[in-house]
């Protein structure tokens, strides 16, 4: 009868090495991709996890102070714009997640990784697609790399000013096109993305 106990607590110490993991700004024409990885505390859960993109900023920026609190660990990782267009944007997801990995500070054993391809980890790894919505410890590094991505396009925007990085955080919409065709591309952005590229 005392089977169900050990199940439980197996699951709470497999949870413990188990890290999740997401990145963002694969989309944006300017800035790095930057990526997350988490490891929870089960016993500290943190209400309201979920996909970065369907939180307002007050709800993320609140999340990520109380993640950075609760987590067991918790560690970025990043690739730069020229990184980007040495090795494709897919590759530099990858790298950027690896390197997030490699950085917590305590070692995972287990990774879920968020979307349909892992990268190369020294750990057993997991792809779930639209992990980030579903699987905690994935929300939470999605957070973590979103808040941590958009602070660093706010600061941008000073360096580049007229390009409007602190709003659009570097995504192709309609003043960014504008300013790029006006102002012309910057050592931030990433020179073989289309729209970027026309302009060299």
């Amino acid at each position: 009868m005392k089977q169900p106990e050990f199940d439980a607590l197996e699951i709470i110490v497999d949870e413990k090495f188990t890290a999740g993991v997401d990145e963002v700004g694969r989309g944006p024409l300017a800035g790095a991709v930057v990526a997350a990885a988490v490891i929870l505390d089960p016993e500290q859960p943190i209400e309201g996890l979920t996909d970065s993109k369907k939180l307002t900023e007050k709800k993320r920026d609140l999340l990520f102070d109380e993640i950075k609190e609760k987590a067991l660990a918790w560690a970025l990782g990043r690739a730069e714009a020229e990184e980007i267009d040495e090795i494709n944007i897919l590759q530099a997801s990858l790298l950027a997640m690896k390197r997030a990995v490699d950085a917590l500070p305590i070692t995972a054993k287990h990774a879920l990784v968020d979307g349909n391809r892992c990268p190369d980890l020294t750990c057993t790894s997991e792809a779930i697609v639209k992990g980030d919505l579903t699987v905690p410890c994935i929300s939470a590094a999605s957070i973590m790399a979103k808040v941590t991505r958009d602070r660093e396009m706010v600061e941008l925007d000073s360096v580049y000013p007229g390009y409007g990085l602190a709003k659009h955080k570097g995504y192709p919409t309609k003043v960014h096109m504008e300013a790029l065709h006006k102002l012309g591309p910057t050592e931030i952005h990433r020179k073989t993305f289309g729209p970027v590229k026309k302009l060299l």
